[in-house]
């Protein structure tokens, strides 16, 4: 469930590679944050990628979050380059409407 509504708002097609940053490092802190705190990371991490397989082709920002899942199960002592997106108008509730 948690997985699923995280890819869920990842999915974006025709972004920019910088906002695809964005939104996967979002996601990923998301994804993060709503562990339960007994859970197992790294099978966490695993279920996560394995469920968002089938999308890092079509979608950029999940390319993203999957590289991060990557690089935190191959370097767990190494610090993820993770950033907020810097505030700025993006266009509103009608940009998103028109990009579905």
């Amino acid at each position: 469930m948690l997985i699923a509504r995280t890819l869920n708002g990842l999915m974006a097609q025709g972004i920019s590679t910088d906002r695809a940053r964005e939104l996967g490092q979002m996601g990923y802190m998301q994804w993060l944050g709503a562990l339960p705190a007994e859970a197992d990371y790294e099978y966490e991490a695993v279920r996560a990628y394995l469920a968002a397989l089938d999308f890092i082709e079509s979608d950029p920002a999940i390319a993203v979050f999957c590289r991060l899942l990557r690089d935190s199960l191959k370097y767990p002592l190494k610090p993820l380059t993770l950033a907020l997106p810097k505030a700025k108008r993006r266009g509103g509730a009608r940009t998103r409407r028109m990009s579905i």
